[in-house]
């Protein structure tokens, strides 16, 4: 029986909202009280009990309940001698056992009506002495106490619930040593633990000098950085060792987002799957993806070989805020992207149509960002500005803040690279041995089968993390998540327009000649210029060039504004290719152009090599042929990395050093006519009598 929690009578004076009062009254749940300063007034027991600094002047301090559910924390044979303490005890205060039955009487010696409370209390030690319980009359006294302030709980050895020491009785000063030791691992490699432990000497050494700190032995030190370890992964993985080190203090909160563009996020990764570039060399390409956290729908993906730039996550934006099938050209487009693809394609031109007009269109309210160079750029910002798109960075070294855009990342390594050829796993430990030689897709054809799959794949597959709260046991999938979530908000986003996409690509000033408009050595021209040839824009700022803009993915034509509108300008040589190319892809046509000694500001010329570039790029991949064309592409990039490595002697830079023929008095047969060693052609066919 513990102490009572107390009553409130007409009286009492207690202490409410830092006032002391008198109770004049009571009436039902209404009491009536009596300020310090006489004023009157009434208010709710329970209102009046509500106030922090409530309390009863002049009663005792109510206990609080015991933690009962402690109990189950000690061992058995400790729970099991604490309820036996407990029927004693109350055998001594109330004069029955804790299991007595209904009638029973108490015992002469408890019978409270008979013996006072320091005569029950000895009868019962005397009791538990003569039981092989034995307890003195003194710590039966202090059983008794326990137990009307705490409980079942005070009775209960507590030797077996104290807690128990991370770290044993080794010195403080050693474990601070060893803190500073583990906390300097951040950002190095990795080490072993006896590195640790020779630093933690220095620390010490450094922090109390001249004092004599007492060190563990070796086999102590090794369960102390055990516990210290637990999850830090100090000697294990580096990247996994910093990531812990940047998360955020607890407590967080995850990311969460009620409807379709409310919270987006973008990133950048390297995609695990070798790809044959341009110019024949393995490698990875760099994925860029706009994820809406709501319904994990994947707005938009983009591709490149050589690093995202500045005006890519423009375009991405472009791509994100207007379906495919309202961007101007787009059908063209579709056209031509199936002809650079001859073999087989994961879905039909008409599944591929149904698939980009059920895929939602995601209009963000904001995008999370990281700190890199292409999100925080002028070009980007502007066009989110200009959206009324908020911009939000986040925190240095934290992938935590992006954590659903990193799972996307390898959630498309598993599901989608995987399945590739020329997939290299996520490390060198995961690498297979004939990579190089599995990898046979070329950029144009994985972005193509990418967009497949995020359309027929990604948005239509359930996602364990999109449920219902109707329906917690379904998963639900991106587009199925969308239609919920718009159901919800109760309205649909209107998306942007055909126009608005070309405003948000990047633009450039050209002059309209009497031939049209050159771009890099790239000439456009229709007869809708015809009222613009050699006449000069509004724009004073740009000495009356007119504004351009263009695709960096798609270079087969450009957009011009006119007086009326936009004007659609198709690339002269666009029929000799008859295949979207993107920039890259136009100044590595160049470069092939210039080191074959031609003229690399001919553009019939660079189109010409443009068209077999994409043309092989086009070609099935797999048989012997294949293989013997990526072997042989391989082979000349290789060889003339190799030769213009090649020193040279001091005056011979490949050209002719001899005079006009006059001549310095020499005799003309004396020069010898001397044949240089030609470098290796492994295109040439082999004449070699065997």
């Amino acid at each position: 029986m513990t102490a009572s929690r107390g009553v409130l009578r007409i009286g009492d004076q207690v202490l409410a909202d830092g006032v002391l009062h008198q109770v004049v009254a009571i009436e039902g749940t209404a009491v009536s009280l009596i300020a310090g300063g006489g004023r009157p007034w009434v208010t709710a027991a329970a209102h009046l009990m509500a106030f922090p600094d409530f309390k009863v002047v002049g009663a005792a301090e109510p206990a609080g309940l015991p933690p009962l559910a402690l109990l189950d924390t000690v061992p058995a044979a400790a729970a099991s001698r604490a309820r036996m303490l407990e029927s004693h005890i109350l055998e001594v205060l109330t004069g029955l056992p804790a299991n007595a039955v209904a009638g029973q009487q108490p015992r002469p010696e408890y019978d409270p009506d008979l013996r006072m409370l320091t005569e029950r209390e000895a009868a019962k030690a005397a009791e538990l002495t003569a039981a092989g319980e034995p307890v003195s009359l003194r710590t039966l006294a202090r059983f008794r106490q326990q137990y009307q302030a705490q409980g079942l709980w005070g009775l209960v050895d507590h030797r077996l619930t104290r807690p128990s020491q991370l770290f044993g009785r080794v010195d403080p000063r050693v474990i601070a040593a060893l803190r500073v030791a583990v906390s300097e691992q951040t950002g190095t490699s990795t080490g072993t633990r006896e590195r640790v432990w020779k630093r933690a000497a220095e620390v010490l050494a450094e922090q109390h000098p001249g004092e004599q700190v007492l060190l563990p032995s070796r086999a102590t030190f090794y369960r102390v950085m055990q516990a210290m370890d637990r999850g830090e992964h100090t000697f294990g993985s580096a990247p996994r060792r910093r990531s812990n080190a940047s998360r955020p203090a607890a407590p967080f909160t995850m990311t969460l987002a009620q409807r379709p563009g409310e919270i987006v996020q973008i990133d950048s990764t390297p995609l695990d799957v070798m790809l044959v570039l341009d110019d024949g060399v393995l490698g990875r390409p760099e994925l860029t993806v706009i994820l809406d956290v709501a319904t994990r729908t994947i707005a938009a993906a983009v591709l490149r070989p050589e690093g995202t730039k500045a005006v890519d996550a423009a375009v991405l934006l472009a791509r994100m805020l207007v379906p495919e099938q309202m961007r101007p050209g787009w059908d063209e487009a579709l056209a031509m992207a199936r002809s650079a693809l001859p073999f087989h394609r994961l879905t039909g031109i008409d599944q591929r149509l149904a698939g980009a007009a059920a895929r939602p269109v995601i209009v963000p309210e904001t995008i999370v960002v990281d700190h890199g160079k292409v999100f925080v750029s002028d070009t980007f910002v502007s066009a989110c500005r200009m959206l009324g798109v908020s911009v939000q960075p986040a925190r240095a070294y934290t992938p935590t803040d992006k954590a659903i855009c990193e799972r996307t990342f390898a959630s498309v390594n598993t599901l989608f690279c995987q399945h590739v050829a020329g997939y290299t796993g996520s490390d060198v430990s995961r690498r297979g041995s004939d990579v190089a030689d599995a990898a046979c897709w070329t950029l144009p054809q994985l972005q193509e089968m990418l967009d497949e799959w995020v359309i027929a794949g990604w948005q239509t597959r359930p996602h364990e993390g999109l449920r219902h709260p109707l329906l917690p046991g379904r998963e639900l999938s991106p587009n199925q998540a969308y239609a919920v979530q718009v159901a919800r908000a109760g309205y649909l986003p209107v998306p942007l327009s055909g126009t608005d996409y070309i405003e948000l690509l990047p633009s450039t000033w050209r002059a309209v000649n009497a031939y049209g408009i050159l771009i890099n050595h790239r000439t456009y021209d229709c007869a809708e210029l015809g009222p613009l040839r050699r006449q000069k824009s509004a724009s004073s700022a740009m000495q009356g060039r007119w504004e351009v803009h263009y695709d960096p993915y798609d270079l087969s034509r450009i957009w011009v504004r006119g007086t009326d509108g936009w004007i659609t300008a198709p690339w002269t040589q666009a029929p000799v290719v008859n295949v979207p190319f993107a920039d890259f892809t136009w100044r590595y046509a160049r470069k092939l152009v210039a080191e074959a000694h031609d003229d690399d500001t001919d553009q019939a010329a660079v189109a010409r090599m443009l068209a077999e570039l994409l043309h092989r790029a086009g070609r099935a991949p797999g048989g012997r042929d294949g293989a013997q064309d990526r072997k042989r592409d391989r082979i000349i990039a290789r060889t003339a990395a190799a030769v213009r490595d090649l020193p040279l002697p001091a005056g011979d830079d490949g050209q002719d050093t001899s005079d006009d023929g006059a001549g310095n008095g020499d005799d003309p047969a004396e020069a010898a006519v001397v044949e240089a060693f030609g470098v290796f052609d492994p295109l040439a066919e082999d004449t070699t009598p065997w």
